[in-house]
């Protein structure tokens, strides 16, 4: 009897799936289009279809099922969320409107934001406080508590998120206004002291804000998926994805949804350093396209950079402060609007632009035959014949190439060009935003990303992923056994794991470490929590500690992790000697005779999840050899096309070689090697492509 596990991502256009046996090793995916309105059919049909196909029963999987997302980043962009309120201290109701009062670019005139997830017509204060010491001056009145519940009861709300002045310090009025609502308003209420109980008022207000406006998304998604799983008899209990890389339980996750925006890309970071270890890759460029959108993550020493702050939903891609910035630990990454569902459009100057706009699952791209008029990335890749419409998801969603002439000559007419130019424009256009985004990714960490090894993976990462490296003066590209699935497979090698902090603003000479340890001992005993509902043994869980220190005088801290264990034992004279380390790594020098002042004290708990070793090469009997078929492709804009071969992946036995240009299919993507590429087929089934010979 194998040891089945089971994972689920849902993506802005598809829903992946993999299911893994621990004792073989075999691997068996499905891919089917993610149904936006109710994200549970789309679950159902593929889960369903997965186990037909295989033969094994719901009962057999025991082993929790791992669940990764993009449903609460998609809901904050769209603005899809649920009818939140928030309750906050009398004088700070237009926080979330006033932010921190930056202009993201201080020479527009029009500047605009995003509409905060909470309008102030449903923001309601409370008559409190709690100074920044500590000492509650003023509790809530039970009159101004009964004034208030009435207040968010006429306003209709789904969910309410309370954020009181310097809760972080003293949560009891925060509680206690919670406690109240929740008994007399029956809805989803959260408190910033639990969510993100962190100094500064904008961040921790709009964290809560986001948190509260989402938990009506996935809450009551998590609750009928859990229904529908108990029903069909399986065994195993749901894990959800966080941004930092690690799962905690669904219900943790369905009180805290915040921390899973970015949840499926942290799964596929997690698969690239997996990959980076399997292939001895210590520097590796993860390069993720999906349907809607493409990542790149920087992985470095086999693992990815942690950022404790994470801006959602920006109005414009490349202007930080332009979004929301929310406050939970998340792998650092850039995402930009440039998937197969990526739309092309001509602007007012008459120049070619492609994305953020997505055509989604629904309609799709109008080669999907459901109604799009718009050519996307995809009837691009079709037009230029990169793509086989006969063999999508292997022929069980054949694609309509007329369609995708037909759409592409409504933009081709505007730009005066032919058919087949606008869609080779529409390729390189896609590329170019691509590695901008990826360069501007290793700019903002004061790296070069010239050389670096890509990681291509997605649906249609494969597609683009040897330009892009062109693009960014790389020579080598790796297309991993089942690509298109891989965020939802890096689920299945991730940890339970959370981050937590809280703000105690201490100098560190004269720190009183009996108050220290008091702090720290109230996170373990959370993380401890939350790691033992998600199924961990007690004894198994590790801890780690850090601070977010900066000069006494400063507005900015940096974050160093110091120590692990138990408890915390590293001298306060270590801590000091690492934080000038770190600050002289990024700043080019320490400053002397300044005390230094730690903010927020942090706290990593995890425990590992069983250890699988897959067996990624194909099941099929191999055969080396060449090509059976060929195919006219055209690679750039102004080439004629190129009679290219076309290689089935699971027919590649390691140790292969072949020369580009070539086209490789499986069946829920395309590797596209461009000419001047090798590629020699690695003992695990990956295609390591360089530039040159193999």
């Amino acid at each position: 009897m194998g040891d089945w596990r089971l994972a689920v991502d849902i993506g802005g256009t598809f829903t992946d799936f993999v299911l893994l046996d621990g004792v073989s090793g075999s691997v068996q995916v499905e891919k089917t289009l993610t149904t936006p309105d109710a994200p549970l059919d789309a679950v159902r049909s593929g889960i369903t279809s997965l186990l037909e196909r295989t033969g094994v029963q719901p009962g057999d999987i025991v082993a929790p099922i791992v669940h990764a997302t993009t449903l609460i980043t998609n809901a904050l962009i769209e603005g899809k969320t649920g009818r939140a309120g928030l309750v906050t201290t009398s004088g700070f109701a237009d926080t979330l409107l006033i932010r921190d009062e930056h202009r993201y670019d201080m020479y527009d005139l029009q500047i605009e934001f995003p509409d905060p997830p909470v309008p102030r017509d449903r923001t309601f204060a409370i008559d409190e406080r709690i100074t920044a010491q500590g000492v509650v001056t003023r509790r809530p009145s039970p009159d101004d508590l009964d004034r208030l519940t009435g207040q968010l009861r006429i306003a209709g709300v789904e969910s309410v998120a309370v954020c009181l002045l310097n809760s972080y310090v003293d949560s009891s009025n925060e509680r206690s206004v919670a406690d109240h609502l929740r008994r007399e308003l029956g809805v989803p209420v959260c408190v910033s002291a639990e969510i993100s109980p962190q100094i500064r008022e904008y961040p921790r207000m709009i964290t809560a804000a986001c948190n509260a406006a989402t938990m009506p998304v996935i809450g009551p998604y998590l609750d009928e998926l859990q229904k529908w799983l108990s029903a069909e008899g399986f065994g195993g209990s749901v894990l959800m994805m966080l941004s930092n890389g690690g799962v905690v339980s669904a219900d943790d996750a369905a009180q805290a949804p915040i921390r899973l925006v970015e949840s499926g890309p942290a799964a596929g970071a997690l698969a690239a350093c997996w990959f980076a270890r399997r292939l001895g890759e210590e520097r590796l460029l993860a390069f993720d396209m999906g349907g809607t959108t493409a990542k790149a993550t920087l992985i470095e020493r086999f693992e990815p950079d942690l950022i404790n702050t994470f801006e959602v939903a920006r109005m414009y891609r490349f202007k930080k402060g332009s979004g929301f910035p929310v406050s939970v630990p998340s792998v650092d990454l850039v995402e930009i609007g440039a998937g197969g569902g990526s739309l092309a459009w001509v602007d007012r100057f008459g120049l070619l632009k492609v994305g953020p706009e997505s055509s989604g699952a629904d309609p799709g791209p109008s080669c999907y035959g459901q109604g799009g008029t718009v050519p996307a990335v995809t009837d691009a890749d079709l037009v230029l014949g990169l793509l086989d419409p006969n063999a999508f998801l292997g022929g069980d969603m054949p694609l309509d190439a007329s369609l995708a002439e037909e759409a592409m000559s409504r933009v081709a007419e505007g730009l005066g060009m032919s058919t087949v130019e606008t869609a080779a424009g529409i390729h390189e256009v896609v590329n170019q935003n691509m590695a901008a985004a990826a360069r501007m990714h290793g700019v903002e960490r004061g790296l070069d990303l010239r050389g670096v090894t890509v990681l291509a993976f997605g649906g249609a990462g494969p597609v683009h992923a040897c330009r892009v490296a062109e693009l960014l003066e790389s020579d080598r590209v790796v297309f991993p056994v089942n690509a298109s699935v891989l965020s939802a497979f890096g689920t299945l090698v991730s940890p339970v794991r959370i981050d937590l902090a809280r703000s105690m603003p201490r100098v560190l000479d004269g720190l009183d470490e009996a108050e220290r340890d008091e702090l720290l001992r109230e996170l373990r005993g959370e993380g401890r929590r939350v790691l033992m509902a998600a199924g961990v043994p007690e004894q198994a869980v590790g801890f780690g500690y850090g601070i977010d220190a900066r000069y006494v005088g400063q507005g900015n801290e940096i974050t160093v992790w110091v120590d692990e264990g138990n408890s915390w034992t590293v001298p306060m004279e270590d801590v000091r000697l690492a934080f000038e380390d770190e600050y002289r790594r990024i700043y080019g020098l320490a400053i002397p005779d300044v005390a230094i002042e730690v903010v927020t004290w942090r706290l990593s708990a995890s425990a590992k999840l069983a250890e699988v070793e897959p067996a990624l090469v194909a099941n099929a009997a191999p055969v080396h050899g060449g090509s059976a078929r060929s195919r006219p492709v055209i690679f750039d804009r102004g080439s004629l096309a190129v009679d290219t071969p076309v290689f089935q992946r699971n027919q590649l036995e390691p140790g292969a070689r072949f020369e580009g240009p070539a086209v490789v299919e499986e069946r829920e993507t395309t590797s596209v090697i461009r000419p001047g590429w090798s590629v020699n087929v690695a003992a695990d089934g990956s295609l390591i492509a360089t530039r040159g010979s193999a």
